[in-house]
């Protein structure tokens, strides 16, 4: 079943498609039995195959994309708007217009449902902290970060940024929950320039300083100090680790961007190379597809697992979907949990986690419902019912 951008047109127009993909060899299988497309090849299957209720994921898609986003497509316009407020607001890093309301329902491995553009490369905002995150914990599976609550100032080859009775405290978790409330500026974004709350502007710089750990701050400067940490450990560019370790291995495509801002060129060994973003707040960060972000999902629904070999550490796993004890309902970078004391997704299971961008771009992931969902563009308040009314079409629980 795909359901197109235009509602008019008719839901069976990939069922022969799906029906034909049934009749492959199914080599995408791992050890598990569990589907695992290929780089070209992701089967769909029908309403019958997957057990869908047709009406109403097509209901749920029409209801998603009746609650798009009502901001301009033009995000350098939008982005000026909304963070407009802020002093040092000028974007540094590219920026480019969005596309419609997409959306792409994954179950049991499988497309069984799409809206929209799904292989449009867009901006993703915050998910961007996902792909950021991976790579730290790939980092940790090398031993090239021992342990987590180490002091980050200790991997770095010199101590500006980690210098001082504050900031010699923060630790990888600190960096990886949003909790280290580190001080300082990085590619001329003051830490307190970010979302500033409370005092006035003139107190903004002299602010009383958090112990390392005890307040969850979203913060992007913060995000960027840990991708500029993680490149000093890896001694690589982290575009080139996703590229090789991550989505290569998961059939991604090659359309994916990972980009810096215009200033965050650094000397590492004798060559010029980008320390990147976790987000598009000042631009940059991943351009990508609803499928390629599906595929990053699908590779978290089977616990870090593709085919036969295990690319991400469950324990790594683990420990990015544990609550931090600042933030209940937030994991490791931009791992949001649903298990929290004040529930974000009633419609959905406490197990269930988001990757949540600006936009709103999500990437929903479902193991009690072998779920993966992507929707982009969709106002944040829709999104409870949406993913509920996908669950209820796509499991015999929801009907």
């Amino acid at each position: 079943m795909r359901l197109l951008r235009k509602p008019a047109v008719a839901v069976s127009t990939v069922i022969l498609a799906a029906v034909l993909a049934a009749a492959r060899p199914s080599a995408q299988r791992g050890a598990s039995g569990a589907y695992f497309p290929e780089r070209f090849d992701w089967q769909t299957r029908t309403a019958a195959q997957a057990n869908v209720d047709v009406a109403r994921l097509e209901a749920a898609f029409k209801f998603a994309a009746a609650n798009e986003n009502p901001s301009t497509k033009d995000l350098a316009t939008d982005l000026a708007t909304s963070f407009g407020r802020e002093p040092f607001d000028t974007p540094i890093g590219p920026v480019k217009p969005r596309g419609a309301l997409s959306a792409l329902v994954v179950k049991g491995g499988y497309i069984v449902g799409e809206w929209g553009e799904t292989t449009r490369v867009d901006m993703t905002f915050s998910v961007t902290k996902s792909f950021l995150s991976t790579v730290v914990g790939l980092l940790w599976q090398k031993g090239a970060i021992r342990d987590v609550t180490d002091r980050v100032g200790d991997y770095m080859p010199t101590p500006e940024l980690f210098d001082g009775p504050h900031n010699s405290k923060i630790t990888w978790e600190h960096l990886l929950r949003q909790t280290s409330d580190w001080q300082g500026t990085l590619w001329g974004k003051p830490d307190w320039a970010d979302r500033p709350e409370g005092q006035s502007p003139a107190e903004w710089p002299s602010r009383k300083l958090n112990e390392p750990g005890t307040r969850y701050k979203y913060n992007d400067v913060r995000v960027n100090l840990l991708a500029l940490a993680a490149l000093q450990v890896a001694r690589r560019p982290l575009p080139e680790i996703l590229r090789d370790e991550i989505m290569e291995p998961i059939g991604a495509s090659s359309t994916w961007r990972w980009h810096g801002y215009d200033n965050s060129w650094i000397d590492l060994d004798g060559r010029k190379v980008q320390s990147m973003t976790g987000g598009g707040h000042w631009g940059g960060g991943m351009f990508i597809s609803a499928r390629d972000m599906a595929r990053f999902g699908y590779l978290f629904l089977r616990n870090g697992k593709w085919k036969d070999r295990q690319i991400v550490s469950p324990q790594w796993i683990d420990m990015a979907r544990s609550p931090g004890p600042a933030n209940d309902a937030y994991g490791y970078m931009n791992w949001f949990l649903n298990s929290g004391a004040k529930t974000a997704f009633p419609n959905a299971p406490k197990t269930a986690v988001t990757f949540q961008g600006n936009g709103s771009n999500i990437v929903y992931i479902d193991w009690e419902n072998d779920l993966v969902v992507v929707v982009r563009w969709i106002q944040q308040r829709a999104f409870n019912q949406f993913i509920g009314d996908v669950i209820a079409a796509t499991t015999r629980a929801g009907r």
